[in-house]
């Protein structure tokens, strides 16, 4: 485990699908500032608005949530070096109310269009457990079978075994994950593991906290070098691709 500058100039040309704003960046922040700088293109997807996201509704109604949280992203990828961000247009919450074929058949004119070495997802069990993540995961998984080229790579972030100790009496106290979460990948299944390093992890600190309607009180309250320990590694699993099943429509793909 470590910032390996070569593993991630492996990964070629990166596009990470997510469910809400800031799921880019606690899950990849680090490795997408280290592609950026690499001069690797980085694509971010984006289903969700997550206009849920807030304990209180009443100071951030959806609709104005999602408007900031939209422009908190924006800041979030330029502090990552990330110019090209799509959205699906999927409401918050509801990710499993979307026909799965309209949703797999859009993430595979993506797939088309971006022609991604690498595509960086949830895995199944969504990190949290939280349902737009699960459902994220297996449209992505989905659509990845069916359109990726050979070669590609699909990784799965995933918390790692060792992570659990440090962290357990810390992530329960702030809820971050449902009952039976998280569900740890031992070290030796990681096809991929970071320990960001201190300027890589500083970037990644930034560009969270650009979110700020989702970490500002939270960075407050850790203090910045405990949320930046908290947040400095990167570990994912690699996918083991499918035979594809069927051929998809075309579908229209929102540029935001």
């Amino acid at each position: 485990m470590s910032e390996s500058v070569s593993d991630v100039a492996a990964l070629g040309t990166v596009l990470g699908i997510w469910a809400h704003p800031d799921d880019e960046a606690y899950l990849s922040g680090g490795l997408m500032a280290m592609a950026s700088n690499l001069g690797s293109r980085v694509v971010c997807v984006t289903a969700t608005r997550g206009e849920l996201g807030t304990p209180d509704p009443e100071t951030w109604p959806p609709q104005r949530l999602a408007a900031e949280r939209t422009v908190e992203l924006a800041r979030c990828l330029e502090v990552l070096g990330v110019s090209e961000h799509h959205w699906l247009g999927y409401r918050d919450g509801r990710c499993a109310d979307v026909p799965v074929p309209d949703a797999v058949a859009k993430l595979c004119d993506l797939i088309d269009a971006v022609r991604p070495d690498t595509v960086l997802t949830f895995g199944p069990d969504g990190i949290t457990g939280h349902p737009d993540h699960r459902m994220v995961s297996a449209w992505v998984t989905a659509a990845f079978d069916r359109a990726a080229a050979p070669g590609a790579r699909l990784l799965h972030s995933a918390v790692a075994e060792r992570r659990v100790p440090r962290w357990k009496e810390l992530d329960g106290s702030l809820g971050v994950y449902l009952p039976g979460y998280p569900v740890a990948a031992p070290d030796g299944t990681l096809a991929l593991d970071l320990v960001l390093g201190p300027d890589v992890a500083a970037r990644k600190v930034r560009a969270l906290a650009a979110q700020a309607t989702q970490t500002a009180g939270l960075i407050t309250a850790m203090g910045v070098d405990r949320y930046t320990a908290w947040v400095g590694d990167e570990s994912f699993v690699q996918h083991r691709r499918q035979t594809p099943v069927a051929e998809r429509p075309a579908v229209a793909v929102t540029t935001g």
